[in-house]
């Protein structure tokens, strides 16, 4: 029955586009674009399990490939099924797990096979001859023209909390689609209806910030710390030449190499985005147009007012095994209309901004990744938002002095044993760090930050073991540390990005420093062992230890624990790990 109901919301994931919002992206897209198009792509799925395999297989190659432009996600199918075919070419020796996860990687993606080479992927016993007949999806079609994949999505989850009687759960049903049309467009589509009760720490972090993680609009569900929302996804996409792909929808976008990003992460909600990616040569640039949610205070039935955000990213493949980008960004809010001088996909979005006026909030910032010795890959990010040398050079700690830094390495194969994977990151961001002196033009999207999930005024070391013993079973341990300066009732620190950078919240100009305010240390631990029963379809019991403790009046310590059992199918794993 619930599924039904999922189905019969359908309609409202086009009701997230209003009539002049869809005219005014088809006429840009229109009159910006040629009408002849090629072979088209869609992408891989929010935490699909194929992004493990493409990273061990761009550090493995070291060199430049088609796997080596890795920083922007989600990935599409066709560099994925291209980037395996092209290392196999010249790299064949793999382990037995390695094999398995590619034969599972054309499994998922057919519509980039050949006929020829799909007969071996072909079940053995499809259900009433139609359903599964092959082993990844429920329902397809490979005819002249046409490719159609629908799967179920599904995830049920059963939770345990020390010191808690709540019943947590997490329950989900939903579908996906996805296909192409005479192979000059792709669409993907992702629909599912969800009711969960989260530990106790995301409950207190969902009634601050007033959102769902990972979520847009949301009910309470029967008792309190129950949420009922509805996820709908969508894009399409087409090339309008060899070398640009396009995609218009509603989703989530990542770049960077990190666990985390400080330029643009999926732990917010999804939003409409334009996306446009040129790959040639040794260069792959993105320009992103995306329009977000300002902050919502929940109250009535009206619109949420929108802003807007631009971003450029720029990769250059500077020798075989090292890799430069540049990133800008810029946040702005206009009575719920676009700025279509940043509409440009060339020029730098800092000129812009200050022609209008300097008023927009604008970032920059530099990564790199260099694979090593294919067993190593170290990676990184500066972010500017604003500084003064005078002020950096004095040390006096002055408020406008904005910026983050990542640093990371992963580790592959480590120690000579086949399938472990070992990542160590560290992310450091200054207090006001996204913050703007308007509520619009902050970094956030729908009451949820769009880069790291800590928003500002921290410090953080994540560690991660990855370890594949045999082909169906994952082995995963998590630790996260971090210091923040959390805000007082009275005072900003720089740590919640929503409050405006200038009075009455910030009330002195220098003395900020990471960790300023109430400094609060958390450590987080968790322990993942998850059984592929088949295609997509997994066995997952996962525990959690977090403890919080604040080092400065009012002092207080929390500590919980949480032991989770669940089932997915054709879905991303929900954690909460800030």
């Amino acid at each position: 029955m619930q599924f039904i109901k999922t189905l019969l919301r359908l309609p409202l994931f086009l009701s997230y586009f209003t009539r002049r919002q869809l005219l005014q992206w088809s006429f840009f897209l229109v009159a910006f674009f040629p009408t002849m198009l090629l072979a088209q792509t869609t992408y891989l799925s929010q935490g699909d399990k194929q992004t493990m395999l493409l990273e061990r297989l761009e550090i493995k190659a070291g060199r430049d490939s088609i796997l080596n432009f890795s920083k922007i996600k989600p990935f599409s199918r066709k560099t994925v099924v291209n980037g395996i075919k092209s290392y196999l070419a010249t790299s064949p020796v793999l382990s037995k797990v390695d094999d398995y996860n590619i034969r599972s990687v054309f499994l998922n993606n057919l519509e980039w096979v050949s006929p020829e080479e799909r007969a071996q992927y072909q079940s053995k016993k499809p259900i009433w001859k139609n359903f599964y007949r092959t082993p990844a999806n429920l329902y397809e079609v490979h005819v002249t023209d046409f490719d159609l994949f629908v799967n179920p999505v599904i995830q049920y989850v059963v939770s345990k909390e020390k010191d808690n009687d709540q019943s947590l759960f997490l329950n989900t049903r939903g579908l996906t689609v996805r296909g192409r049309i005479a192979n000059k467009i792709g669409f993907s589509a992702y629909l599912t209806d969800n009711q969960e009760r989260d530990p106790a720490y995301v409950q207190q972090w969902i009634q601050d910030r007033r959102a769902v993680p990972g979520a847009g609009f949301y009910k309470d569900f029967k008792d309190p710390g129950g949420y009922d929302y509805f996820d709908a996804r969508g894009h399409f996409t087409f090339n309008v030449t060899k070398y640009i792909d396009v995609a218009f929808g509603y989703d989530k976008n990542f770049i960077g190499n990190g666990y985390r990003s400080l330029f643009l992460s999926d732990f917010s909600t999804g939003g409409l985005f334009l996306k446009l990616n040129t790959r040639i040569w040794r260069i792959n640039y993105q320009n992103l147009f995306m329009e977000l949610q300002n902050a919502d205070n929940r109250i009535g039935d009206k619109p949420v007012n929108k802003k807007y955000g631009v971003f450029h990213h720029l990769d250059i493949n500077v020798t075989k095994s090292l890799n430069i980008g540049l990133f800008e960004g810029v946040m702005f809010g206009r009575p719920n209309r676009f700025d279509f001088s940043y509409l440009n996909p060339i020029i730098f979005y800092r000129s812009v901004e200050q022609q209008n006026g300097s008023y927009d909030n604008s970032v920059a910032g530099l990564d790199f990744k260099l694979n090593v010795a294919k067993h190593f890959q170290f990676y990184g990010q500066f972010l500017l938002d604003e500084f003064k040398l005078s002020e950096i050079k004095a040390g006096n700690g002055w408020w406008g002095n904005k910026f983050g830094i990542q640093a990371g390495a992963k580790y592959i194969d480590a120690f000579g044993i086949k399938n472990l994977d070992l990542q160590l990151e560290h992310n450091r961001v200054r207090p006001f760090t996204y913050s703007h002196f308007d509520s619009v033009s902050n970094y956030t999207h729908y009451n949820q930050p769009l880069a790291h999930p800590l928003m500002a005024n921290f410090q953080e070391l994540i560690g991660i073991a990855r370890y594949q013993p045999a082909p169906k079973m994952l082995i995963e341990a998590k630790a996260i540390v971090y210091q923040q300066g959390r805000d007082s009732s009275a005072e900003s620190f720089g740590s919640n990005i929503f409050l405006i950078n200038q009075a009455p919240y910030r009330k002195n100009e220098f003395g900020y420093d990471i960790g300023s305010g109430w400094k609060t240390n958390v450590l987080y631990a968790s322990l993942l062992l998850s059984y592929e029963l088949r295609q997509n379809l997994f066995l997952e019991l996962f525990g959690v230890y977090r403890r919080q403790e604040t080092k400065t009046p009012p002092i207080t310590s929390v500590n919980t624990t949480v032991i989770s059992f669940g089932v997915r199918w054709n879905m991303h794993r929900r954690e909460f790990d800030f």
